[in-house]
C-alpha cells in the first residue's frame, strides 16, 4: 500500500511540474512576472515599443473583445486581417508578442499576453504612477477582419458626437473617451492620419504656428524617412526645444525633459490646440469634456488613476465574434493553420 501512495504522490508532482513529455512550461513560469521581465528589456532597448503595447491592447480589445485577433495574420477564412486595416496603420510590437508567447508556451492566451504588456509598459511609461491589476484566462479568437477593424475603431477624423457614439457601443462614457484619450501623451501617428489639420484649418482648427512648425517638420521627415507618410510625434512636449518655441508651446505645468512619459502632458497640448489629430482637438468643442480635460490637466494624480481604472475596464471586453476560442501555438494564425 505504501508503494502505491507514493507511486500516486509522485504521479502528481510529475503532472504539477508538467514534467510529462506532453507538458507545458506554462505549470511553473512565473507568467505575469515572465512578460514584465520582457517588457522592460524592450523598452529599455527601444523605448518607442512602450506606446505601441498601450496602443496594441487598445486597438485588439476594441475589436471583439480582447481576443488576440489583431495579432493574426491569416485565419481559415482567408482574407485580410486586422493588421491590414486602415486604422491599424503603424501598429506594432507583434515581435514582442511573439518573444514573450515563445517564452511561456502553450498553456497561456495571446489575448493574455496582450493585455498583461500593455499593463507593464503604462507602469513602465508612467514611472509607476499608472499601476493596475488584470485578471487572466482570456481565449484567443480565430476571426480577424481588417473591414471590421475599420468599421469598428474611431477614427482619427471622427467628430465628437461620432467619438462618443462609438465609445457609447462599449459601454463607455463620455468622460472615459477623455481620460483613454490621455494615451497620446505618447507614441507617433503617420502623416496620413493628420493630414486633414495641415490641409484644411477652417474645418478643424490648429493653432497657427504649431501647424507651420509641423508643416516644416513633416517635409524633413519626409527625407530623413524616405517616406510620402512620415511619422510624427504625437505629444508636442517629446519634440526639440526648437520645434516647441517655433510653435509657441508653454510648457508650464510639464515636465519636458520626460520624454515618451505616460502622463498627464496630453491636456496640456490639446487644451493649447497642439495636438495632431482631429478626434484631439474635438472635444475642446464640448463643454463637459472640456472641463474634464482641464481638471485632468492640473490634477496628474486623478489622471493616473483614472487612466488605470479604464484600463482595467478595456481589458476586460469580453470576446465575441468567434464560433469558437483558443490558446494559439502561435499567435500569428490560429492552430488549425499552425504547422511544426
Amino acid at each position: 500500500m505504501a508503494k502505491v501512495n507514493a507511486g500516486a504522490a509522485l504521479l502528481s508532482l510529475c503532472l504539477l511540474l508538467a514534467c510529462s513529455a506532453g507538458g507545458t512550461q506554462a505549470a511553473y513560469v512565473d507568467v505575469e512576472g515572465t512578460v514584465r521581465t520582457e517588457v522592460e528589456k524592450a523598452i529599455k532597448s527601444n523605448p518607442g515599443i512602450g506606446a505601441a503595447l498601450v496602443r496594441l491592447v487598445f486597438h485588439d480589445c476594441w475589436v471583439n473583445g480582447c481576443d488576440g485577433s489583431v495579432l493574426l495574420d491569416k485565419t481559415t477564412s482567408g482574407g485580410n486581417t486586422e493588421k491590414k486595416a486602415i486604422n491599424n496603420i503603424g501598429l506594432d510590437g507583434f515581435n514582442l508578442i511573439d518573444t514573450i508567447k515563445y517564452k511561456l508556451g502553450n498553456s497561456v492566451s495571446c489575448a493574455d499576453i496582450v493585455v498583461f504588456a500593455a499593463r507593464d509598459a503604462a507602469r513602465y511609461l508612467s514611472g509607476g504612477k499608472i499601476t493596475y491589476s488584470v485578471p487572466s484566462g482570456r481565449k484567443d479568437g480565430i476571426v480577424s477582419s481588417a473591414a471590421a477593424a475599420d468599421a469598428i475603431l474611431p477614427q482619427s477624423t471622427f467628430e465628437f458626437q461620432q467619438l462618443v457614439d462609438n465609445f457609447a457601443k462599449k459601454n463607455f462614457t463620455q468622460e472615459e473617451l477623455v481620460i483613454l484619450s490621455g494615451a497620446h501623451s505618447i507614441g507617433v501617428s503617420h502623416l496620413s492620419s493628420f493630414q486633414d489639420r495641415l490641409n484644411d484649418s477652417t474645418a478643424t482648427p490648429i493653432d497657427d504656428n504649431y501647424k507651420q512648425a509641423l508643416v516644416a517638420d513633416v517635409e524633413a521627415q519626409k527625407k530623413s524617412q524616405n517616406t510620402p507618410d512620415p511619422i510624427e510625434k504625437n505629444n508636442i512636449r517629446d519634440m526639440s526645444s526648437s520645434f516647441q518655441t517655433t510653435a509657441g508651446y508653454d510648457p508650464t505645468g510639464v515636465n519636458t525633459a520626460a520624454k515618451g512619459a505616460l502622463d498627464n502632458s496630453y491636456y496640456h497640448a490639446n487644451l493649447q490646440n497642439r495636438v495632431l489629430f482631429k478626434s484631439d482637438w474635438v472635444m475642446r468643442t464640448d463643454s463637459k469634456a472640456g472641463d474634464d480635460m482641464a481638471e485632468y490637466m492640473n490634477n496628474a494624480t486623478k489622471w493616473n488613476n483614472d487612466f488605470a481604472a479604464a484600463m482595467v475596464k478595456l481589458s476586460k471586453l469580453p470576446a465575441e465574434g468567434s464560433t469558437r476560442y483558443e490558446i494559439r501555438k502561435n499567435c500569428r494564425v490560429t492552430n488549425q493553420n499552425y504547422y511544426y
